[in-house]
């Protein structure tokens, strides 16, 4: 079993930065696939990143590619997603996930993942 919580969702102004963070405990971190996903009210949750256990596979959403930027560090048991250049439409909760697969074509769906955190709530004022 592993636990996730995220931390670090706020309120920013449009233009603004943020850095969430996910601490995971419980079962070897390492060998696990992240993902950040995002749901808005209204709406499904949606894949915004995913790094592999050793960090040398990234993958973003295209709505997110060149503004946030996924990181671990294993040592830490932490994950997390650095935002920049925040838009009034990246408001939502973010969910931080683990997989216990390695990463694959299922990385960047909610189906690839076993572990889910509570959520962080992040607001972008306009």
């Amino acid at each position: 079993q592993v636990q996730l919580v995220e931390s670090g969702g706020r309120l920013v102004q449009a233009g603004g930065s943020l850095r969430l963070s996910c601490a995971a405990s419980g079962r070897t971190f390492s060998s696990q696939v992240m993902g950040w996903f995002r749901q808005a009210p209204g709406n499904e949750r949606e894949f915004v990143a995913a790094v592999s256990w050793r960090g040398g596979i990234t993958s973003y959403a295209d709505s997110v590619k060149g503004r946030f930027t996924i990181s671990r560090d294993n040592a830490k048991n932490t994950v997390y997603l650095q935002m920049n250049s925040l838009k009034p439409e990246d408001t939502a909760v973010y969910y931080c996930a683990a997989s216990r697969s390695g990463y694959s074509g299922q990385s960047g769906y909610p189906q690839g993942y076993d572990y889910w955190g509570q959520g962080t709530q992040v607001t972008v004022s306009s």
